[in-house]
């Protein structure tokens, strides 16, 4: 993955800067100018959505009006006297008066409720086999075929007053309607004893209606009226047809909704009739919705690709503003290496903060050169001092050859106190001028101490005692070299030295309970103590030691603030205390030394 980032990532200032650009400008303004784009499309499709819902609701509103008047012309009807008699007493009248009659009512009830709406038929039967209309049907009507109507069977098995039917046959003439179906309200006639005596079909051509209340709508517009079953029984234009999928997801249950229809791009929006189980629906072309917007779309993006062009052109002209005068100090910076930092920029072509980044180039250049050439002479210095320190190194070298010496003429003359003298005081010299290691083990550490207590015995006739005490586990823990050496001369010289018997000093090195990753070693004698050896020393004005303030040195200088000497006066004696952290070298980590024995 980071080997593709690699790829992807320009490695130049300059394409990185243009990319920087167009990450945080262009990037972003893109996807931010497509989503309103987006966001507009959705609130413009809404907003079309929201009115055609509203016509929806309009035509559903004019269609429930329809209904209503059809219930009142058959309250009308079923109130009148006149209508009453003529069907309850056929024989008063000869049937031509009584089919007058019944036409100058019905004229009067369209006269009366359906003034813009004229396509509305009358049907009524009597029960002694007479009907009543107001329209010239196409064939003459049989009362046994009307009255055996499955909507007057389904009426009389229902039990229910009236019913509606959907999608009724049209009897009418062709020279009055050409709808296939009718909407008609089959009823029952009743007294006020709630006897029958007719029956009634009023029939509302809806197609007719239909197409009348959409006169003024939407040319580009097409509306549909369609049955639960997916039957489309009326339409705005009698050559448009609604797709399979449209008929399929608006039929899927009985709701109100719109969605879009990619198939035939076109917005479609439904509503949904609960008293007669019908869909009306409006097929709106996405053309004639985005239409403008899409011509302002184009013009929009011609801009913006226009204004992008000249974004790239100014980010290129701006990195490459920044960049040219980096490349050119990257080039002389090249160039110094090879001109022994003699290179120099030139201040006048440039201003602002190029100006102070060329002058602190050259001030660099300047300092630099300058450098290098002390360094070179601390070099020389250097080398002299060295030459001088290796022969230094032949008084040391002499030194021991003189030590062999002297154990050699001990060993012919049988002295084996000088012999061994010797040994102790060639092994201390030999650690001192091994100026390469600075941290010893442990257990190297104590031999060296062993070493000069020896010398030490000698010298003052094994007149105090040593007492060793320490962890095993420790052994193999990197202490300063000649660390202790120190700590035991000066409990000698300035404690016990001058006692002439029961001297004794003790030597601990244990790890820090409190801090367990904390070594200690101390360094204790029963001596006559700090303050008495500091009057003696007054008094006989001899020169001050230098040991102890090596140690602090040099602890200083290898721990840090982890290292630290302390010094502590006791009633009898005094106390040095060396701390340091706990190094525990290979040996130790590669060995179980605790069941190791002492190996001095």
């Amino acid at each position: 993955m980071r080997k593709w980032l690699g790829w992807m990532i320009p490695h130049k200032l300059k394409y990185r800067l243009f990319a920087g650009f167009a990450l945080v400008i262009l990037l972003p303004f893109s996807i931010l100018n497509l989503y309103n784009y987006e966001k507009i499309e959705s609130l413009v499709q809404q907003k079309i959505s929201e009115q055609s819902h509203e016509q929806l609701d309009n035509l559903h509103q004019s269609l429930e009006d329809q209904l209503s008047i059809a219930f009142k012309t058959l309250i009308f009807l079923e109130q009148d006297s006149e209508v009453r008699r003529i069907l309850q007493n056929p024989g008063e009248r000869n049937i031509l008066d009584n089919k007058e009659r019944m036409e100058d009512k019905f004229k009067g009830l369209n006269n009366s409720f359906f003034l813009y709406n004229p396509s509305v038929y009358f049907t009524l039967l009597d029960e002694d086999g007479h009907i009543y209309t107001s329209y010239q049907p196409k064939v003459p009507l049989d009362y046994e075929t009307v009255a055996s109507d499955r909507s007057f069977l389904a009426l009389q098995d229902s039990g229910t007053s009236y019913v509606w039917t959907s999608n009724d046959e049209n009897y009418v003439s062709r020279d009055v309607t050409r709808s296939p179906t009718l909407l008609s309200l089959y009823a029952k006639l009743r007294d006020r004893n709630n006897n029958t005596y007719g029956l009634a079909r009023i029939s509302i051509d809806f197609s007719y209606w239909f197409q009348s209340v959409l006169q003024k709508s939407e040319s580009d517009q097409l509306y549909f009226i369609m049955t639960r079953q997916g039957e489309v029984i009326a339409r705005s234009n009698s050559e448009s047809k609604l797709p399979v999928e449209v008929v399929r997801e608006v039929s899927r249950e009985p709701s109100n909704g719109y969605w879009t229809d990619k198939s035939s791009e076109s917005l479609i929006n439904y509503s949904y009739l609960p008293s007669l189980d019908w869909y009306m629906i409006n097929r709106i072309p996405l053309q004639l919705l985005f239409g403008e917007i899409e011509s302002l779309k184009k013009h929009y993006f011609a801009t913006f690709y226009a204004i992008t062009a000249l974004f790239i052109a100014i980010a290129f002209m701006i990195a490459y503003t920044f960049t040219r005068p980096l490349s050119r100090l990257q080039v002389k910076m090249k160039e110094a290496v090879g001109k022994d930092l003699r290179i120099r920029l030139p201040e006048e072509n440039h201003r602002g903060e190029v100006l102070d980044l060329t002058r602190t180039f050259n001030t660099m250049m300047v300092d630099m050169n300058r450098l290098v050439q002390q360094l070179r002479a601390e070099e020389r210095q250097k080398d002299a001092v060295h030459f001088q320190m290796l022969l230094a190194q032949m008084n040391p070298h002499f030194l021991l050859n003189t030590l062999n010496t002297l154990k050699w003429i001990g060993l012919r003359n049988g002295n084996e106190e000088t012999v061994e003298i010797c040994l102790s005081l060639g092994k201390l010299l030999e650690t001192s001028l091994n100026s390469d290691v600075d941290l010893i083990l442990l257990r190297d550490e104590m031999d060296l101490t062993r070493a000069f207590l020896y010398i030490q015995q000698v010298r003052y006739g094994n007149v105090f005692d040593i007492e060793f005490s320490y962890d095993e586990e420790l052994l193999y823990a990197l202490v300063p070299k000649l660390s202790l050496q120190p700590l035991i001369d000066n409990a000698i010289r300035h404690g016990i030295g001058n006692m002439s018997e029961g001297g004794r000093i003790q030597i601990r090195m244990f790890r820090n309970a409190a801090v367990p990753d904390r070594l200690t070693l101390e360094v204790e004698d029963n001596g006559v103590g700090m303050d008495h050896s500091k009057n003696n020393r007054e008094q006989g004005r001899q020169r001050p030691s230098i040991g102890l303030q090596n140690i602090r040195e040099r602890l200083r200088l290898l721990f840090k603030d982890k290292g630290e000497l302390e010094v502590i006066s006791l009633e009898q004696g005094t106390l040095c205390r060396i701390h340091l952290p706990v190094l525990l070298s290979e040996p130790y980590a590669n060995q179980n030394l605790g069941n190791k024995n002492d190996e001095d």
